[in-house]
């Protein structure tokens, strides 16, 4: 039976994790914060002190880390993989840069470490019924090896090719989720504001050419007035695609655009919400709240 570790057991990470252990897989666990690890242990699960000793009693390691330097301590930071008395397979979900995989993999790749990055579309009631939706990318054996895994965890299993792909495709899904949702927003905001009703728009977005199952979910959780309060991440993720057109000097001026506007958001202390929530703050502060239908269950800047 393969054993699998996971670092990272949060929001997403301790629903996947919960997901590998249910499938059958022994699961060992680390984290931080020893209390998000506890449901898992009651289930099953070991706790381990370090992200070194995950990898000893593992035969792969996973990871779902909040921040790119929460990635570099795991991998090479004190008690990180690298200390390992033997190199593994590490699958790291986070939202992270290309470049910074494939600077870590040249790190890890002497002390033996094989690495897969990978990247999730999905928000975590997604992650706790297993259907998610995962891009991977590296050695293909690997992938291969360990598909039953990441199946474990998903819905879809995609193989994007070289390693640092699946990083690219996160970058670029939240780059096109960036300018739907603001797109959706500002026409919302321009219709209503010119005297259509919602059930009009409704039945306009259902009538056209463009609807689409991720417009119709945009458009649904618009209408409700209800946004689920969690962390956005679309201004670090979209930004991630901003440096990388920079570097390569390729336009793109409607991320950059978006970017912007989730960063109004930012500043204004109103990101707390799923990205459809965050879009609607964004057009409240530009077009004014009175535009808008009040929201139930959580008022607008809150």
């Amino acid at each position: 039976m393969t054993t699998v570790g996971f670092i990272g057991t949060g929001g997403m990470g301790g629903r996947m994790a919960r997901n590998v252990l249910e499938a059958g897989f022994d699961l060992v666990v680390n984290d931080l914060r020893r209390e998000v690890t506890e449901p898992l242990e009651e289930a099953g699960a070991v706790f381990k002190d370090s992200a070194a000793e995950v990898a000893e009693a593992s035969d792969v390691v996973l990871s779902m880390l909040p921040t790119g330097q929460s990635v570099v301590d795991v991998a090479v930071g004190e008690g990180g993989l690298v200390e390992a008395s033997t190199g593994k397979v590490w699958i790291d979900f986070s939202s992270i840069d290309k470049q910074s995989v494939l600077a870590l993999n040249d790190r890890l790749a002497p002390a033996g470490w094989k690495l897969l990055d990978a990247s999730v579309n999905g928000v975590e009631e997604e992650a706790a019924a297993g259907t998610l939706r995962t891009w991977a990318s590296g050695p293909r054996d690997v992938y291969d090896e360990y598909m039953a895994v990441l199946d474990s965890m998903s819905m879809v299993v995609v193989y994007m090719g070289d390693l640092g792909n699946a990083k690219l495709v996160k970058t670029a899904n939240a780059m096109l989720a960036g300018i739907m949702h603001m797109s959706m927003m500002e026409v919302y905001t321009w219709v209503t504001a010119a005297g259509m009703s919602e059930a009009d728009f409704e039945a306009f977005i259902r009538s056209s050419r463009n609807f689409s199952p991720a417009i119709e979910r945009v458009m649904k959780i618009m209408l409700s007035h209800q946004f689920k309060q969690r962390t956005s991440w679309m201004a670090k993720d979209i930004g991630f695609g901003l440096d990388v057109a920079r570097d390569l000097r390729i336009p793109v001026p409607f991320s950059a655009l978006v970017h912007q506007m989730f960063t109004i958001a930012q500043a204004n202390g109103v990101d707390h919400y799923e990205a459809t929530g965050v879009a609607w703050e964004a057009y409240a502060l530009l077009a004014g709240k009175d535009k808008f239908p009040a929201t139930e269950g959580i008022p607008l800047g809150t």
